[in-house]
């Protein structure tokens, strides 16, 4: 391997510190502590490992985790009430409604009902149009942790050519928006963009979203350039269970300049946005000044 590694695991770390360290000056200095308010429908497994997750790392933060856990078959009325009791609510500065929820709800009509200043997320139809016309904006988490991790990686991104293979709402929009508001030339790809393999040639960063395991090998990849591999696939190999990214990562670690492992890479950086976007809505909230290094 002669690509450097991306720590996801060891660069949320340093995120949750800084969230921690803003935490208890909002605390000491305005008497507000920040709160986070996650939604979970129903008994889905890895939903329920998730919101576990959330939960205690928004306390050990110092910040407060309000939990609301309902039944599967919750009326889409039920739901919005409690929704609409969390927008009004002025200890919550955060609102996440954990996804996906039962078919028989309608998830735009949801999570456009949440306050968009609470969307911490980044999914309400405003914070969207927003971000797309370069305004302030809640961000999605993903796409601001593979943010964070080039900024740190490279220091500017001015003028280097980007490649987004994904086109999804939840990663590969916000993302080519993100990498464009660092004027970067940005490309988003997909599985029908023609030629692909010279489209990903050209890029000196390659975000890779599509959600198909070990979909780009090395020698797609040119040399030197950073890889960011945001998929998380679980395939069977040798007759165990493993994870693995959308990236060929051993075949492109020998090209790559830097690129991020699966799983600790992208991964861990969710959750620790998602930390620092709650103390962000917060300080806006109250009209403080923003965390440094903790926004797009």
């Amino acid at each position: 391997m002669t690509a450097k590694l991306i720590d996801g695991k060891a660069f949320a770390a340093t995120v949750r510190e800084k969230v921690a360290s803003h935490v208890t000056r909002l605390k000491e200095d305005h008497g507000i502590t920040p709160g986070l308010a996650v939604v979970l429908v129903g008994e889905d497994p890895a939903s329920q490992v998730y919101v576990r997750s959330k939960g205690k790392q928004t306390t050990e933060a110092g910040m407060n985790s309000y939990e609301h856990k309902m039944d599967a078959d919750t009326t889409e009325a039920d739901l919005l009430a409690v929704i609409d009791a969390l927008n009004t609510d002025p200890a919550v500065h955060g609102i996440l409604v954990q996804l996906p929820l039962p078919g028989h709800l309608n998830e735009d009509l949801i999570i456009n009902s949440i306050a968009p200043e609470k969307d911490v997320d980044g999914f309400h139809i405003s914070n969207v149009g927003l971000l797309g016309t370069g305004q302030k904006s809640m961000v999605p988490c993903t796409p601001l942790g593979c943010l964070m991790m080039l900024r740190d990686h490279h220091g500017s991104l001015s003028g280097m050519n980007a490649v987004v293979i994904g086109r999804s709402n939840i990663v590969g929009k916000p993302m080519a928006q993100l990498l464009l508001g660092d004027s970067c030339t940005v490309t988003i790809a997909h599985s029908r963009t023609k030629d692909l393999p010279g489209v990903v040639k050209q890029a000196d960063i390659v975000v890779a979203a599509v959600g198909r395991p070990e979909m780009v090998p090395g020698d797609w990849i040119k040399e030197g350039a950073t890889v960011i591999d945001v998929g998380i696939n679980r395939i069977e190999r040798d007759g165990k269970n493993k994870l693995v990214g959308d990236v060929d990562f051993e075949s492109a670690a020998k090209v790559a300049g830097a690129i991020t492992p699966v799983p600790g890479g992208v991964g861990p950086m969710t959750i620790a946005c998602l930390l620092a976007n709650t103390v962000t809505a917060c300080c806006r909230a109250n009209g403080l000044a923003e965390p440094e290094g903790l926004t797009a």
